[in-house]
């Protein structure tokens, strides 16, 4: 079973004005977990105005079947409007490798501006040419509504987010600060279970070291959500949250102390004996077009390649 919080049927009423201006302000988080590919996607809440924002979403992919499916999209699209939430932002912490965007659906069935790092334009022309994209597929992050930068603020009803570029995993890593709350991508995962892989192409364990130094320099407290789980040896149960202080003290990668030079050459030995995601074909095509599939061929018919012998 999932460690995951209950959360009421209706979420926290919502606050009156004067009880938003002099309490702080904490998102309520609610986590889905996709066990295919060990994702946990997430809806972010302000309670004071039912604003909300979906992060990291995934449709379902049969890759031996070729087929899709939106069945764990759905699980957030009835719990947004059973709780009578608005969506504002869809967004995502990076070009994913192991699971296919939902945000084209989330779009289409909540709304929601959909926003991702800036540097996905680097991500995209190094993919766009590995898949031989056409002349239709721009590279400079169009899909996207924002392309958010070091430092940008996003609003969410009455909480404010911002933005920390946290590359190294790729290079259009971000991490949303938004109240109490980081959303982290793969940068980090539980402290038992270390950090991300910096080999795929704009990946970089030094520069990697340096991101995860800006994520433990906020509050000890702060509420660390990760995109991924994957059950550390002697661990029986799925976990998607931690905090500041606990990776600072226990990351079994990076805690404190860990010299930039040890963790670059653990990195680095570690990477070289790690294989591909089992999705990391389809997953790029589809998410460096923000989700969406490639155009279908004068048959009618969509395609997603696989490069042979390119990586």
């Amino acid at each position: 079973m999932l460690d995951i919080p209950r959360i009421p049927s209706r979420l926290t009423p919502r606050l009156s004005l004067s009880e938003a201006t002099h309490m702080p302000i904490k998102p309520i988080v609610k986590a889905f977990f996709d066990e295919p590919t060990n994702t946990f996607s997430y809806v972010v809440c302000d309670p004071a105005s039912r604003a909300c924002a979906i992060l990291d979403s995934l449709i379902d992919f049969d890759y031996a079947a070729g087929r899709t499916d939106v069945h764990s999209a759905d699980e957030i699209v009835d719990f947004v409007q059973s709780e009578g939430l608005s969506v504002e932002w869809i967004l995502e912490t990076h070009v994913h490798a192991d699971h296919l965007s939902a945000a084209p659906y989330l779009h289409d069935k909540l709304g929601g501006r959909t926003g991702i790092g800036a540097h996905i334009s680097e991500v995209q022309e190094v993919f766009g040419k590995a898949f031989n994209a056409g002349t239709e597929f721009a590279r400079d992050g169009s899909q996207f509504d924002r392309l958010f930068e070091e430092g940008d603020t996003l609003r969410i009803g009455q909480l404010e987010g911002r933005v920390i570029h946290t590359p190294g995993h790729t290079p259009a890593c971000l991490t949303y600060v938004i109240g109490d709350a980081a959303f982290v991508g793969d940068t980090l995962f539980m402290p038992d279970y270390g950090t991300a892989r910096c080999d795929f192409p704009g990946g970089d364990a030094r520069t990697l070291y340096h991101s995860i130094q800006k994520v433990l320099a906020l509050p000890g407290e702060t509420r660390l959500f990760l995109c991924h789980d994957y059950k550390a040896p002697g661990r029986d149960t799925y976990q998607y949250q931690t905090s500041v202080a606990e990776q600072r003290a226990h990351n079994v990668h990076v805690h404190e102390g860990t010299s930039e030079e040890a963790f670059v050459r653990m990195r680095t030995e570690r990477d070289a004996t790690l294989s591909m995601p089992r999705l990391i074909l389809p997953a790029v095509q589809v998410n460096m077009r923000a989700g969406h599939m490639p155009p279908a061929e004068d048959n009618g018919q969509v395609y997603l390649k696989v490069p042979l012998n390119y990586f």
